[in-house]
């Protein structure tokens, strides 16, 4: 990978990923964010868009992806992916079948299901523990265990 953001960027992207997962928390819906990056360029930034659009597929890195557009092969092999949370094993796929090399992930206390299998394949996680991602998860998972267990793929009784 040629781009290695630096410290500094790495929080100013993390923070846009924040941002995206509190409008998706305002709107009514999940709150994670996620924006995918380039030579310090966002070229797309999205979030959980499962509540508002009825979409079972539109997580917040998928809807980031998405709004990303179709890009060059090289240009997904040199993007870091910012995420509030750790990715499910559907925002897995999207990431290795693109070749994204690294992710920023804002926590994996509350949720983790790929991290292994990222490894594996040679992505590298930076995973945060951020206080604010985190207490975004817990209040959505007390606050709508239902709408939880939805998105991730199980009954409300298996959390």
């Amino acid at each position: 990978m040629a781009w290695q953001p630096t410290p500094e960027e790495d929080e100013r992207f993390l923070n846009a990923a924040i941002e995206q997962a509190q409008q998706s928390w305002d709107e009514g819906g999940i709150p994670i964010g996620a924006v995918l990056v380039s030579y310090g360029k966002i070229l797309g930034a999205g979030h959980n868009c499962r509540v508002q659009t009825g979409s079972p597929i539109l997580h917040g890195e998928t809807s980031a992806i998405q709004n990303a557009g179709r890009l060059r092969a090289s240009t997904y092999r040199e993007s870091v992916l910012y995420t509030t949370l750790s990715p499910c094993i559907m925002c897995t796929g999207t990431v290795l079948l693109y070749e994204i090399p690294r992710i920023v992930i804002g926590e994996n206390k509350t949720f983790s299901m790929a991290e292994d299998l990222l490894r594996e394949r040679g992505v590298a996680l930076d995973v945060r523990q951020d206080p604010r991602c985190i207490a975004l998860m817990e209040r959505m998972i007390r606050e709508k265990p239902q709408l939880w267990s939805e998105d991730i793929g199980v009954e409300e009784n298996e959390l």
